[in-house]
């Protein structure tokens, strides 16, 4: 008997399920350019520190900035809570694990206080980095002004926007097309994992997208809600979006593959699939700069009725510098994550981040176990 199809299943893929084909031609790594642009701002490298408490902070920002790449400072986190935010952020890391959510709680319901806000940005900006900052929806009508006033280069509307079209009971809910437009500086929305809402994101006359939900490692929204599409699958939906919206507006929108990278083979892979960048969470918090001191948490952890997160153990591996350019000590791949890029690139035959986009990859779901029974036994796993 033929039973009658209700929904048709389409399979989707993670990092590990997918390999990149080497190219009929190579290229010098050093000869590689990896350059990322939103609007008028350009990064010598693809990678930006995502605004989690336990990795950026305005020291962090700065450095991040002085290698090359964007960290993302966090306006409703303890930063802009407190006077001296490292004595909150001891007490989170020294809370055992059965008590740290209810914590996360209690420190999280102060309030945001702007001059706090002003002071943070003011101090990325005074020692020459570029300042990017996030806001929640909820917040975004009160903070984006003020971001503008104190001096940020971005603004990120982050962690709950997967699409540009909201119902709620507020009367005039966040419109980004009027946000776009009352900002002079670019403005930076996610996160989305469709073609449909991608495209509709650009529309709105946002400068990047960033793509994702529930990869992080420390976000527990895939098991809490269900709710995800693995990053290699939504990078190259969003990427399809950005290309159509190119030949529809002649305007070049980057999307950012946000969350779930462990190792240098998964940059490289996040890019083939149609990244212009990454963003990088539980990997800088292992930097011995990261605020969090090893430990890393997710931004929905604090939700007062329904927490999305947990507070993991990243431990400290190297410092910011080991872990974007080396020299690494370790053999994981979880070090000179620009190297490992630029060396793709190069085995590849592309000789930049666009190029790099059009370079063939296959389904290979025994890409990390194949000729691997040593290291695996060896592993413990």
């Amino acid at each position: 008997m033929t039973v009658p199809q209700f929904k048709q299943l389409r399979h989707s893929y993670g990092f590990d399920e997918v390999a990149i084909v080497p190219g009929d031609v190579t290229i010098n790594p050093d000869q590689t350019s990896v350059d990322f642009k939103i609007d008028n701002l350009t990064f010598s490298i693809p990678i930006i520190a995502a605004s989690m408490d336990g990795v950026t902070d305005v020291n962090f920002a700065i450095r991040m900035g002085e290698l090359g790449g964007l960290a993302v400072l966090n306006l409703e986190g303890v930063q802009t809570r407190y006077d001296k935010p490292e004595e909150i952020l001891q007490e989170i890391v020294q809370t055992p694990s059965e008590k740290v959510t209810p914590l996360l709680q209690k420190v999280y319901s102060q309030k945001i206080r702007e001059n706090l806000v002003a002071e943070r940005v003011q101090a990325i900006k005074k020692a020459g980095a570029i300042c990017a900052i996030s806001a929640t929806p909820a917040t975004t009508k009160r903070f984006a002004p003020l971001a503008a006033e104190t001096g940020a280069d971005v603004f990120v509307v982050q962690s709950t926007v997967t699409s540009a079209r909201h119902i709620s009971k507020s009367f005039r809910g966040l419109i980004f097309t009027e946000l776009c437009q009352s900002m002079k500086i670019p403005v930076v929305v996610g996160n989305c994992v469709s073609y449909g809402a991608c495209l509709e994101l650009m529309r709105t006359g946002v400068s990047a997208v960033l793509v994702g939900v529930g990869p992080g490692a420390a976000c527990t929204t895939r098991e809490v809600l269900g709710v995800g599409v693995p990053q290699i699958t939504a990078t190259i939906d969003c990427a399809a979006a950005r290309d159509a919206y190119q030949k529809e507006s002649g305007r070049y929108v980057p999307i950012i593959t946000d969350g779930g990278f462990r190792k240098g083979g998964d940059v490289c892979k996040a890019i083939v699939a149609g990244a212009d960048a990454v963003m990088l969470g539980s990997v800088f918090a292992q930097a011995e700069e990261a605020p969090g001191k090893g430990y890393h948490w997710g931004m929905s952890n604090p939700h007062p009725a329904l927490p999305r997160g947990t507070r993991i153990k990243v431990g400290i591996t190297g410092t910011l510098e080991q872990i974007l350019f080396g020299p690494t000590s370790v053999t994981d791949g979880s070090q000179n994550l620009v190297g490992a890029l630029r060396t793709a690139m190069g085995v590849c035959g592309a000789a930049n981040i666009q190029e790099m986009h059009q370079v063939e990859m296959v389904i290979a779901p025994a890409i990390t176990t194949e000729g691997k029974s040593w290291q695996i036994l060896q592993s413990g796993h």
